[in-house]
C-alpha cells in the first residue's frame, strides 16, 4: 500500500503540473452546451439534454489523449524499464497511474453534468445512484481504451490524431452531435457499433430514470472495457520499450 500510495500521488503531481487538456475539456464543452442549447431546443423536446450529453460524450473521448499520454510519456521518457526495475510489480505501477487518470475522467463529466443541470437547464437526473453509476462505467471504458491506444500508436502526435478522428466519429455516429433517430438511414443503421452511441444511451436512460436502458448499454461498454484491457495488457508483456507498433 506505501509504493502503491506513492505511485498515486507521483503520478497525480504530474497530471496536475499539465492541467491544460483537463481545463479545455471542461470550458469548451460548456461554451459549445450554451451556443448550441437553442438550436437543440428548437428541433427536439429534450434539447438540454441532448446538448448536454452529446458534448460531454464528445469531449470525453477527446479527453481519452490524457489516458493515452499518462503511459505514452514512459514510452517517448524510456523510464517505464526503469520503473520494472523497482520493487513495485506491473500491477502496481499501472494501477498508480489508472486512479489519478479515472479520477480526472470522473471530475470531468461531473463538472460538465453540474453545469449542465444548473446553467443550461438539462433536468435532474431521475436517478442520482444510477446517473454515478453510468459515469464510472463510461470513464472505466474511457481507460481501458486509452491504455490500449496508448500501447499501439507510436507517438504524441498519432495518439493526437486517433484521439481527434476517434471523437468526430463516436460523436457522429453515436448521436451525440445529433439524436440518432435524426441521423442518415445507413448512419443509424450502424450507430450501435459506437461506443458513443452506447455512452449517450446509458447516460440518458441514468437522466430519466431507464434502468434498464443504463445496465444494458452498461453491459456493451464492460464487454468493450475489458476486450481494450486485454489489449492493452498484452502488448504490455511486450515491455514498452519494445512497442513499435
Amino acid at each position: 500500500m506505501s509504493r502503491f500510495s506513492v505511485l498515486v500521488h507521483h503520478n497525480a503531481v504530474l497530471r496536475l503540473r499539465d492541467p491544460g487538456h483537463l481545463i479545455s475539456y471542461a470550458v469548451m464543452p460548456m461554451v459549445l452546451m450554451l451556443v448550441f442549447k437553442p438550436l437543440f431546443a428548437a428541433s427536439i423536446a429534450d434539447g438540454a439534454t441532448q446538448a448536454v450529453l452529446g458534448l460531454l460524450v464528445m469531449f470525453t473521448v477527446l479527453a481519452l489523449s490524457i489516458v493515452g499520454t499518462a503511459l505514452l510519456s514512459e514510452r517517448t521518457w524510456q523510464t517505464w524499464d526503469r520503473l520494472r526495475a523497482t520493487p513495485a510489480t506491473a500491477a502496481e505501477l499501472l494501477a498508480g497511474k489508472a486512479v489519478p487518470v479515472f479520477t480526472v475522467l470522473v471530475v470531468q463529466q461531473a463538472v460538465l453534468l453540474v453545469f449542465g443541470h444548473y446553467v443550461v437547464g438539462m433536468p435532474a437526473p431521475a436517478s442520482p445512484v444510477l446517473l454515478g453509476f453510468a459515469v464510472l462505467v463510461w470513464s472505466l471504458t474511457l481507460l481501458a481504451v486509452g491504455t490500449a491506444v496508448a500501447t499501439l500508436v507510436r507517438s504524441h502526435g498519432e495518439l493526437s490524431a486517433v484521439c481527434d478522428v476517434g471523437s468526430l466519429v463516436v460523436s457522429s455516429l453515436g448521436g451525440a452531435l445529433i439524436p440518432a433517430t435524426m441521423l442518415p438511414g445507413w448512419a443509424h443503421t450502424i450507430a450501435p457499433i459506437s461506443p458513443g452511441y452506447w455512452a449517450m444511451t446509458m447516460l440518458r436512460g441514468a437522466v430519466e430514470g431507464h434502468s434498464g436502458d443504463v445496465f444494458r448499454a452498461a453491459a456493451v461498454l464492460g464487454g468493450l472495457a475489458v476486450v481494450a484491457g486485454a489489449v492493452a495488457v498484452v502488448r504490455l508483456e511486450r515491455g514498452l520499450s519494445r512497442l513499435r507498433g
